[in-house]
């Protein structure tokens, strides 16, 4: 559970996310996670430089290729009205984080509960200069912090999914080596940005010829158990082989090898301290 240690009135503020607490599951306790806002303030900027460069002007992109937009530091999927596609839509659940953290919420949002109100990514684009995106823009530009705690929590509620859907028999080893990882800066770090840039690995939409790319699968794919930087390193190893795998296996329609050495530089970052 993600909570504060400190009154909220008060500057001095932390965050805490337990891993596997809570869980029904027979395996070993672990020890807590903590971060200060600051910490996790840290790690929402650095996702922010991945997803477009830590600009006020990526807070609000359509990708060629895609069919949504990508909103915020974490480039959080918003499908249009009626559309649907195999990629967890996040920008709904960052919206009801935020109302709840008393966040005003632009026109152009609380207007269309039901969907993205731009259909497709030349109407997106046409519409930069004007009011409802300038609104969301700034909205965006306003709720950076909020935005990084919501990335924390996002991670917090990735361990049950995972362990959820591993054998039995496996989940002790995907439980310890999230620990092992997360037991520095650098790893929860590279946690918070993995789940976010590839997602949990749980959802069957998300495979490519029956593979998975998310945070479970370079989790099972990790090799060895070191502690410390090395679990950092030995995680983005993994990262590498999971997403170079991934574009291997994905429609030639979509043309993923483009992504593939942005995407191989960015988890290369995960073993640098």
């Amino acid at each position: 559970m993600l909570v504060e240690k400190f009154p909220p009135s008060r500057s001095r503020r932390a965050l805490i996310f337990s891993v596997g607490m809570g869980l029904a599951l027979a395996l070993p306790s672990l020890q807590a996670i903590e971060l200060s806002r600051a910490e996790a303030t840290r790690i929402g900027r650095k996702v922010w430089q991945n997803e477009c460069g830590g600009t006020i002007a990526g807070l609000t992109s359509w990708n060629a290729g895609e069919n949504f937009p990508s909103l915020g530091i974490g480039h959080f999927i918003w499908y249009p009205k009626g559309a649907h596609g195999p990629f967890e839509e996040s920008f709904p659940d960052l919206v009801t984080y935020l109302a709840k953290r008393d966040a005003k919420l632009p026109n152009v949002v609380t207007a269309n509960r039901d969907g993205c109100p731009w259909r497709a990514r030349a109407e997106f684009l046409a519409a930069q200069g004007g009011a409802e995106m300038k609104n969301l823009r700034q909205f965006l530009a306003d709720t950076i912090d909020g935005q990084a705690e919501f990335l924390v929590l996002r991670l917090q509620n990735a361990l049950p999914k995972m362990l959820a859907a591993t054998p039995a028999g496996d989940r002790a080893a995907v439980k310890e080596r999230f620990a092992r990882v997360a037991s520095t800066p650098q790893g929860c770090y590279a946690l918070v940005d993995y789940v976010n840039f590839k997602g949990e690995g749980v959802l069957d939409s998300e495979r490519y010829q029956g593979q998975g790319w998310g945070l479970l699968q370079v989790l099972q794919d990790m090799n060895g158990n070191p502690d410390g930087p090395g679990a950092a390193r030995a995680f983005s190893a993994s990262a590498r082989q999971v997403l170079t795998r991934r574009v291997k296996n994905s429609p030639a329609a979509r043309k993923e090898s483009r992504w593939l050495a942005g995407w191989l530089d960015r988890v290369q970052g995960y073993a640098r301290n």
